[in-house]
């Protein structure tokens, strides 16, 4: 694994364009990094620009078994448009089988330690595994998405995923650039989007926003804002057997 002070590149890298940072991430840890996209917004902006710096710059995507049509969709769209391999990540069969004969199909709804138990083994241990090897991984996370990513840096340490790079080359992004760097490069864009979802999850954890509300507030929508995170951004403790 390659040695940087996390710091300084930090610093360094908070008043350079998302179109810098991703070429140096490209440049630092190809092939040994990998953008873990959802295929929302930001992730395919992402996209573009990452298979701009490298044609064979690696995407991969965790199907929770959940998702709306809506994302499979733009998903086909992006690798039919770019000539891009997406690597597919899955949960564990037998964790969703025994997860959903104890609990039932829809045990998010009824606690938060439902809600995270089940996004623990749909997302978060897909996660682990698609990151094992990996020197860098990076993400769409931008600081005004919502209360729990306003301390989001371009460049930090992951101490969850053994210590190895995360970068977010759009954290300083507002949601108005987003979509016009889409509109302005003829990105293929996940059709929820126009139906007042900015951001997208599973199919049953998922709502529209409305006038004024936070980006967040469609996600896991029965919960508290501070809560609103699945595992994979935030440190979450392993579900309890």
């Amino acid at each position: 694994m390659k040695t940087i002070d996390i710091a300084a590149t930090a610093q360094q890298l908070e008043n350079q364009t998302a179109h810098e940072v991703v070429r140096w991430v490209l440049e630092t840890f190809h092939p040994k990094v990998a953008l873990a996209s959802s295929f929302g917004a930001e992730d395919v902006v992402l996209i573009d620009m990452m298979v701009k710096v490298n044609p064979k710059a690696r995407v991969f995507t965790l199907d929770t078994g959940r998702l709306p049509y809506e994302t499979y969709e733009v998903m086909d769209a992006i690798r039919e448009k770019y000539k891009i391999s997406i690597e597919v990540m899955f949960p564990d069969t037998q964790a969703v089988e025994t997860m959903v004969r104890e609990r039932g199909l829809n045990l998010f709804y009824h606690s938060i330690e439902n809600r995270k138990m089940c996004c623990g083994v749909r997302k978060v241990e897909p996660l682990k595994r698609a990151l094992k090897g990996l020197d860098a991984w990076i993400t769409g996370l931008r600081r005004d998405q919502g209360v729990t990513r306003t301390q989001v840096q371009k460049v930090e340490r992951d101490l969850d995923h053994g210590n190895i790079i995360k970068v977010n080359p759009l954290a300083d992004w507002t949601w108005d650039q987003v979509w016009a760097y889409i509109r302005a490069n003829h990105i293929p864009y996940n059709k929820l989007h126009d139906q007042h979802y900015p951001s997208i999850g599973c199919a049953p954890c998922t709502r529209a926003v409305k006038h004024g509300e936070d980006p967040r507030a469609g996600r896991w929508w029965w919960e508290a804002p501070e809560q609103k995170e699945c595992g994979l951004h935030v440190h979450q403790p392993p579900p309890k057997p």
